[in-house]
């Protein structure tokens, strides 16, 4: 089973914008932009964000891009590796580590989450090891029609000092390419 949520290692300060994406016909013919909301995390520290985006694709699609780690180093900013592990018997659960490699003026982290899934609607992950204060979240898959809606919330507080704005800023920049970039590819 190769299950590796790519968005569990979705860098906090992405810097650099993704590569050009293909353009999907969904998003040539105005289909609706992600939705994207980004908040001050608990006590003030990091950020706590929720995204969703409409995709033209079976949930089975979009299962397969999120639990790809070829494609999490495409697009996730930063991400530099991502490996799994350990892997339950069942495949409900898995350890993965992952490495992201900010701009030379931030520190490089390592984490590992476990992540548990329910195939095909959900994903959750939550650090078991690793550099980030808190990393915790999860992915939601809803079918509406031959729609996947799918939804991505998390909290996170970095292992570094950072200005909670500079963090909601980039998150708000960034999640909307992410999600376009989950959706070009499923489609």
């Amino acid at each position: 089973m190769r299950n590796i949520p790519w968005l569990i290692g979705f860098s906090l300060v992405s810097m650099a914008a993704l590569a050009p994406l293909r353009v999907s016909a969904a998003t040539r013919a105005g289909e609706s932009n992600p939705q994207v909301s980004v908040t001050r995390g608990v006590a003030g520290h990091g950020a706590r964000a929720s995204a969703t985006i409409r995709i033209h694709a079976g949930r089975k699609s979009v299962w397969a891009v999120l639990t790809s780690c070829r494609d999490a180093v495409q697009i996730v900013p930063h991400l530099r590796r991502c490996d799994v592990e350990q892997t339950a018997p069942d495949g409900s659960w898995q350890r993965i580590k992952q490495v992201v490699g900010y701009p030379w003026y931030l520190p490089r982290v390592s984490y590992v989450v476990k992540a548990s899934y329910r195939v095909p609607e959900r994903i959750g992950f939550e650090e078991v090891q690793g550099d980030f204060k808190v990393l915790r979240g999860s992915w939601y898959l809803r079918r509406d029609g031959s729609v996947t809606i799918a939804h991505y919330e998390f909290d996170v507080v970095p292992p570094f000092w950072i200005p909670a704005w500079v963090i909601r800023m980039e998150l708000t920049r960034d999640l909307p390419k992410m999600l376009r970039a989950l959706r070009a590819r499923a489609e």
